[in-house]
């Protein structure tokens, strides 16, 4: 396979583990460049940080192949600025995550990762997004991560499209393998209740978010495939 140029960015910060272990793997398709937040940038979904200038700063990553640069805009601003003025030209190719934390189902609207992958086909550029379920559990990505990646740099997705990866977070002996074509799921996979923290004198009332989650998914969906222990892959569209 021809070597490309290739753009990783993420939305957990330049020193994101999962962002480190996609440009080790990235390494072997091609000449790697990061972009990446120089600070964690969750849920900034497609946001950017506009009008005001970004700062960019080459950061040494210690990975033969591989070029470096944190950035203080938010995903979307790396991958922008990375397609059209860190790169030398335009890459062949992009790359966003490994996401500590799921991109399925609904969740993918509020999503840097995605955000930032979205970015990258406005330009022309291809995009895969990689998840994993929880930081630092890491089994099944390593078992797969260099199987999928290698097949889907080979096959194209339509127009406006990206793929969309998402490895469980379980031990390599529990997952079931891969399941392709996955959809996104439409189900109500949020289950979130705000909690009163405390009132102020002036009034002004403090809530907290307590986290819930829906796990139980259509057969099919990207949902019903990580909680079955499955890496979830299919395609996510650009709407707009």
């Amino acid at each position: 396979m021809e070597k490309k140029l290739i753009l990783i960015t993420n939305d957990d910060g330049i020193e994101s583990e999962g962002l480190i272990k996609l440009a080790k793997a990235a390494v072997r398709y091609g000449d790697v460049w990061v972009v990446a937040p120089d600070r964690q940038q969750s849920g900034m979904s497609h946001s950017i940080k506009f009008p005001n200038p970004m700062n960019v700063k080459e950061v040494d990553y210690g990975i033969e192949g591989v070029r470096a640069f944190s950035c203080d805009g938010t995903p979307a601003n790396c991958m922008n600025l990375g397609i059209h003025a860190v790169l030398p030209r335009i890459p062949d190719l992009s790359l966003s995550g490994i996401n500590a934390g799921y991109n399925i189902g609904m969740d993918i609207q509020y999503s840097g990762t995605i955000g930032a992958a979205f970015e990258s086909i406005i330009w022309g550029v291809p995009c895969i997004a990689f998840s994993q379920g929880e930081a630092g559990k890491s089994e099944v990505t390593d078992l797969y991560l260099d199987q999928i990646l290698g097949k889907l740099i080979a096959e194209p997705v339509g127009k406006n499209q990206v793929w969309n990866v998402n490895f469980p977070s379980c031990k390599a002996e529990e997952c079931g393998g891969i399941l392709y074509d996955r959809v996104v799921s439409q189900e109500n996979f949020y289950d979130d209740k705000y909690v009163e923290a405390g009132v102020a004198e002036d009034g002004t009332r403090t809530f907290k978010v307590a986290f819930g989650r829906k796990w139980k998914g259509t057969p099919g969906t990207d949902l019903d495939a990580v909680v079955r222990n499955y890496v979830s892959v299919g395609k996510v569209t650009n709407l707009c």
